[in-house]
């Protein structure tokens, strides 16, 4: 884990304040499991699982996001009330697993939304990039997630595939999916915490994220989705630049990268 200047972070009971540590690095292996932001009404908990897949504890209910990898990855951490799904892609969207895990409410891209079997349909949700849905007493906004190198633009392309902004207790929670750093991604405003993507030929390069992290300026970035990214060189180019962000490296690969 990497903690850069700005903002708190809880980790576990513990409040640690960036201000008053120095920089530290820890290896993945010891990282901590949970991330706990305070929020209106009572706390937001991050579980990194794997790659792309969280669970994130709030107030009014716990939501999945793009679970993949099998039910028994998520043994042990509670139960959903709600799935978000940002796309069609084998490592953020599979049906086995979602048929796994309890019937909840799902919101999906109207992509996956239609490969969804019907009893799935009848309970979930189909946002398109600039919808808006309150669930769980909270605003989940579907924000656009695409490819804007030449190269890439057959990975994610414009106008299918989402990210999510979350509102939870007056604080604003971003998952990017897969994306490079859009223009709608650099506009956004009053992030606390993001999650990015960065890894080739699919996403962004470190330094593609570092430049958007510093255009939007969230209080807190993870990097997620890094298979075989540099996300130290991330996390200084981040703190060379005027973000101010904290980054926090967590473990997206307890099982390993390979």
């Amino acid at each position: 884990m990497i903690l850069s200047r700005r903002a708190s972070l809880m980790l576990g009971l513990a409040t640690i304040s960036a201000t008053a540590m120095p920089r530290i690095t820890l290896a993945q292996s010891a990282a901590p499991t949970s991330f706990s932001y305070p929020v209106e009404g009572g706390q937001v908990v991050f579980h990194p699982v794997d790659h792309a897949s969280m669970v994130i504890e709030t107030p009014g209910g716990v939501i999945y996001v793009d679970p993949v990898g099998g039910a028994d990855l998520y043994r042990g951490l509670p139960q959903p009330s709600l799935i978000l799904i940002t796309h069609e892609h084998g490592d953020h969207f599979d049906l086995p697993t979602l048929q796994a895990l309890p019937a909840v409410a799902i919101i999906a891209n109207p992509a996956v939304h239609g490969m969804l079997p019907a009893d799935m349909q009848a309970r979930a949700t189909a946002m398109a990039n600039g919808d808006q849905a309150q669930a769980m007493g909270l605003l989940v906004e579907a924000v656009p997630a695409y490819n804007t190198t030449a190269d890439r633009l057959q990975y994610h392309p414009q106008g299918r595939d989402n990210g999510y902004v979350l509102t939870i207790g007056g604080k604003r929670f971003y998952i990017a999916g897969d994306t490079e750093d859009t223009p709608e991604m650099r506009a956004l405003e009053g992030i606390e915490v993001a999650f990015l993507p960065m890894n080739l030929p699919y996403t962004m390069t470190v330094r593609q994220a570092a430049e958007a992290v510093a255009a939007f300026k969230p209080v807190t970035v993870f990097p997620y989705h890094h298979k075989g990214s540099d996300v130290q060189e991330f996390a200084r180019l981040v703190e060379a630049s005027d973000a101010g962000s904290l980054v926090v490296i967590a473990n997206w690969y307890p099982r390993g990268q390979g």
